[in-house]
């Protein structure tokens, strides 16, 4: 069901970032891309801020920029010296050299401004610009960590504050604005944080943060139904699917020895700097193969044959989104007791958890093991993603939370608005 036009207006969306497609490391850009695209969809105005510096300065690149936006307008902010920018960014945690664009772009023009990653486009003195309704998703934990995600001393676990030697150990010079007052002064400006797990608002609150959380579900866009599998053949090797950057902190390096011996196959999709590591952890394992970069449409049927997929993760994830792509699919998952999974577990029933090596084990030869098991779990995932994390039903929250803080600053014409966009989605909502 369509909202009513003579009823609803379309609202007008500013999506502020540091990454987004094809400047884009990990998944804060694809959800950001994924948002502004069903909004879109819907018929609203979205524009999306983006800082360009930081990813050229990272990566060394300037990767090819795409035909078409599929209607979103895409404002690229870039300087002819990216690392001088994004260093002053980082040290400041202010906009720097783009501060004027960001003011031009964003005065007077957007009910509402939605930040996501804002570590390298303007840091927390960006929230002061513009007006509107104006929200924080917080993607890692850049709000209470300098490196993110709260992986002390690129080793272990932080469970206290030691930034100073930490951001060494990375060779990240330390934020000389994390020695003040700048974001809780500049939190002011946001009228809500979001956050995508029960997990992250526990750690952001563990450390410090004291503003106003809420979470809200993450999402992926409707996409249509796969052919049905084919009939599974008795013979054939079960495998478990890892999709993600390969990394150190991701976990692989945990999964890969207990396949040795394992009368199961492990499928690797993805690349990152840990990939030899891996592969010279796998030599001798004909059970596991490394697939490389693969395209989305790709993944869906790798999804959706796989017996599980596998979140190692060694680090608090905030909402991995390989998750709902499994669920999606009747997938369910194998994941390390920590960070979101138990939470995602716990809701749906869709997977095993493991704290030990034996309990890793243990979970992936019962699954490999026992095909309907599996199909069970995988199917309480994929209920609880039509219940829970579709793009209608994400919205239906999105626009509420707009809509609440629309009435608090007295905004009645953006909230009726809002409201509205809220019960048009929940109309469109599986029952």
């Amino acid at each position: 069901m369509r909202p009513e036009r003579h009823i609803m207006r379309p609202l007008r969306f500013a999506l502020v970032t540091t990454f987004y497609p094809p400047f884009n490391f990990g998944g804060d850009g694809i959800y950001v891309q994924r948002l502004a695209r069903s909004l879109v969809a819907q018929g609203h105005h979205v524009e999306v801020i983006h800082d360009t510096d930081g990813y050229r300065a990272l990566s060394g690149r300037d990767p090819e920029l795409p035909v078409s936006d599929d209607g979103v307008i895409v404002h690229r902010l870039r300087s002819p010296s990216p690392r001088a920018s994004t260093l002053r960014v980082h040290q400041t945690g202010r906009p720097g050299v783009h501060a004027r664009t960001l003011e031009r772009l964003l005065s007077n023009r957007f009910d509402v401004i939605h930040y996501h990653n804002v570590s390298l486009v303007g840091g927390p003195g960006a929230w002061a610009i513009g007006q509107g309704v104006k929200l924080h998703t917080a993607h890692e934990h850049w709000l209470v960590c300098p490196t993110h995600i709260l992986w002390r001393d690129n080793r272990e676990l932080c469970d206290e504050r030691q930034c100073l030697r930490c951001q060494l150990t990375y060779r990240r010079p330390p934020q000389l604005w994390r020695a003040t007052d700048l974001l809780s002064q500049k939190a002011r400006h946001i009228d809500r944080f979001l956050m995508l797990s029960e997990s992250s608002a526990r750690n952001h609150r563990a450390f410090g943060f004291d503003q106003p959380m809420t979470v809200i579900p993450s999402f992926l866009p409707d996409a249509p139904p796969l052919a049905p599998a084919p009939a599974p053949d008795p013979a054939a090797r079960p495998y478990f699917l890892f999709v993600g950057r390969l990394e150190a902190i991701k976990g692989l390096q945990d999964a890969i020895p207990l396949f040795r011996d394992l009368d199961a196959d492990l499928l690797v999709a993805g690349a990152g700097d840990y990939e030899g590591e891996l592969r010279s952890l796998a030599r001798g394992m004909d059970n596991i193969r490394f697939l490389g970069r693969v395209e989305p449409e790709n993944l869906r049927t790798l999804y959706r044959d796989a017996r599980a997929v596998l979140a190692p993760s060694r680090c608090y994830e905030v909402f991995p989104l390989v998750v709902l792509e499994a669920f999606r699919e009747a997938t369910p998952i194998i994941a390390r007791d920590l960070g979101p999974y138990p939470e995602i577990v716990e809701a749906s029933g869709a997977g095993l958890l493991f704290k030990t090596p034996a309990d890793h084990r243990a979970a992936l030869i019962r699954l490999s093991a026992d095909r309907d098991f599996a199909a069970t779990l995988g199917q309480k995932g994929k209920a609880t993603f039509l219940r829970t994390w579709t793009a209608s039903r994400a919205q239906q929250t999105y626009f509420n939370i707009i809509g609440e803080a629309a009435v608090k600053k007295g905004l009645s014409d953006l909230s009726a608005q809002a409201f509205g966009w809220r019960d048009a989605c929940a109309a469109e909502s599986p029952a």
